[in-house]
């Protein structure tokens, strides 16, 4: 966000409000928000948007999901990049306890918790692409288990000429 002067929407922009709303995690209130962000984000004037999501590859209904997305965005010639961040599930057990994370993400302060579902996810979905399985000009993926934000950001950029 800093480099290219880009918004950023994480997932949790939405998951935190409804889970302090609800009390649960309640899937059609945060997909409902969501596109109502995203549907006023593309008529506006903004320069781009960076969106988080952790996507299930084995799940059609993630796949209709980014499709749902790009639609939103279509009738505005949006260029829109998709960049896969994986990294050792150590990393992101040790990731899931740093200090923004946890500061931008209530749900996660319960670590034991956190972590549960982190490893439940692993378990129960495929949370990386398989070679050559994302159809997009615009994609790129990233191991960034041994690099920092900053370097990371600064790949993305450069592979997309953003900076």
């Amino acid at each position: 966000m800093k480099r290219c002067d880009l918004r950023l929407f994480h997932n949790h922009m939405m998951i935190e409000p409804v889970l302090e709303i609800f009390g649960y995690f309640h899937s059609e209130a945060i997909r409902r928000m969501r596109r109502t962000v995203f549907e006023e984000f593309a008529k506006s004037d903004a320069y781009g948007m960076i969106f988080t999501y952790m996507w299930a590859f084995d799940q059609p209904s993630d796949w209709a999901y980014i499709e749902q997305v790009k639609e939103i965005f279509a009738p505005y010639n949006t260029t829109l990049y998709y960049v896969e961040l994986v990294a050792s599930q150590q990393v992101r057990l040790e990731r899931n306890a740093t200090e923004n994370r946890l500061k931008n993400k209530a749900s996660k302060r319960d670590l034991e918790s956190s972590n549960r579902r982190l490893l439940a996810d692993d378990a129960a979905y495929r949370l990386e692409s398989l070679p050559g399985e994302i159809p997009f000009d615009n994609y790129l993926r990233i191991d960034n288990t041994n690099l920092s934000p900053e370097e990371t950001a600064r790949i993305i950029c450069e592979r997309f000429s953003l900076a």
